[in-house]
């Protein structure tokens, strides 16, 4: 890998031994991948996808507290990923024992860690980062030191900046030196389709089960999508990026989707058109048959399939403040039509602590907690990882938590009638 002189002076110890290490360790993950330079980061702020405080994670704990010892602290403020626990979302004694004493039981110290490495605001704690209320949208053309799945595609599909799925604390260590390797996503041969997927459907797909499709079908290869803008129309307004947020999120989980490209909709497709498709690409063709084999494919992982719900989680990724208010009336809507005044099956909400502000200033705040919804900040996926939480029968609308977790998927329609009362089909 070729370095500039202050990247070899960095490497070669000018800023530290713990400096020089982190250089050493991005050079060596680049050269895996075949990176033949390192390019600075862009974005104003990072994200950090560690934002749980398991007590098996010493060495990242020891890690933080070297860098902190030694000035290595983010060249850029940051994000992090949302917390693991809420006292407001349904548990029991035994659930929170072994939440606080043995899974997170180093949240709060590492909280304190986080925001000496320059985590930007507490409210800062959101898988979607890119939320206006949140503050962290990467421009197009930003490169990014991200490793958050749903926040990397969403960046790099919906906003046009660059950035590779990196993994946890790389992420970090790219915006503490300011630089990362050059390969992948960041380059524009990385950035071209080897997918067509052509959408034939009746209506519009539903998101997510689309994104697992794709997902499932490309994995870590890009798709230029044909048809889907038909549905979406042509503008990124906030209804289709939160369509397109929950559509990446899957594309992501359910495979390893970085980047897509919808025709006519996102930015690179808007302005390349179909020169951003590579030779040979191959095309996939989905149709309403081809969603009802994949929805039909997943697995139920509940011990007695026959049981009914004991909790529903919306929200993975985090909803959007459009989301929120269109899922409130619903549900009220809903309850009122079958004389109902509270939700059938318990149910969390989950969003960014900065977007729950907003939210708890309009009259939905109020409607929303008549219907005994509850409104948290965690990660639905942290919660379900508790062995307790992960034998209780839970429903989601989210196929990155049912893929991760025990949790069983349905579509946001099919989520809506159970937990208004019309029981589980």
């Amino acid at each position: 890998m070729e370095l500039t002189k202050e990247q070899q002076q960095i490497l070669d110890g000018a800023k530290g031994e713990t400096m020089a290490k982190i250089m050493q360790t991005l050079v060596m993950y680049g050269e895996t991948f075949g990176a033949t330079k390192m390019v600075p980061v862009t974005g104003e702020m990072g994200h950090l996808v560690t934002s749980f405080g398991l007590g098996v994670m010493k060495p990242v704990y020891e890690l933080m507290d070297k860098l902190i010892a030694d000035g290595a602290v983010s060249g850029q403020k940051f994000t992090v990923d949302p917390k693991p626990l809420d006292k407001n979302v349904p548990s029991d004694f035994l659930k929170n024992l072994v939440f606080r004493k043995f899974m997170y039981s180093a949240q709060d110290s590492y909280d304190a860690q986080l925001e000496q490495l320059g985590l930007a605001d507490k409210d800062g704690y959101t898988c979607a980062c890119y939320f206006d209320q949140v503050g962290n949208k990467p421009k197009k053309g930003d490169v990014l030191s991200w490793a958050e799945s749903s926040a990397v595609v969403y960046a790099n599909s919906v906003l046009g900046a660059r950035c590779n799925r990196n993994s946890g604390i790389i992420e970090l260590f790219g915006s503490i030196v300011g630089y990362v390797p050059y390969f992948g996503l960041l380059t524009d041969e990385g950035r071209k389709a080897a997918w067509v997927v052509e959408v034939k459907t009746s209506a519009v797909p539903e998101a997510q089960i689309l994104g697992s499709a794709i997902g499932m079908k490309v994995m870590e290869d890009v798709p230029y999508i044909k048809g889907l803008s038909e549905f979406l129309g042509r503008e990124l307004d906030e209804k289709t990026c939160a369509y397109l947020k929950d559509f990446g999120a899957a594309t992501a989980s359910n495979g390893a989707v970085g980047l897509y490209h919808v025709e006519g909709l996102t930015p690179e497709a808007r302005e390349q058109g179909e020169d951003l498709i590579a030779p040979n690409a191959r095309t996939y063709v989905i149709d309403d048959a081809e969603l009802a084999r994949v929805k039909a494919s997943y697995p139920v992982m509940w011990k007695n399939p026959e049981a009914s719900p004991k909790l529903c989680f919306v929200g993975c990724p985090h909803l959007s403040l459009e989301q929120l208010k269109d899922w409130t009336e619903q549900v009220s809507r809903g309850l009122k039509d079958r004389g109902l005044s509270k939700v059938a099956v318990p149910t969390v909400f989950t969003t960014a602590p900065a977007v729950m502000k907003e939210f708890q200033k309009l009259p939905q705040a109020k409607t929303l907690e008549e219907t005994g919804v509850v409104l948290s900040y965690i990660c639905p996926l942290m919660y379900m990882n508790n062995p307790l939480a992960g034998k209780m029968p839970v429903i989601t609308n989210s196929n990155k938590l049912r893929t991760y977790t025990t949790a069983r998927y349905y579509t946001s329609a099919e989520i809506l009638d159970i937990i208004t009362g019309g029981g589980r089909k």
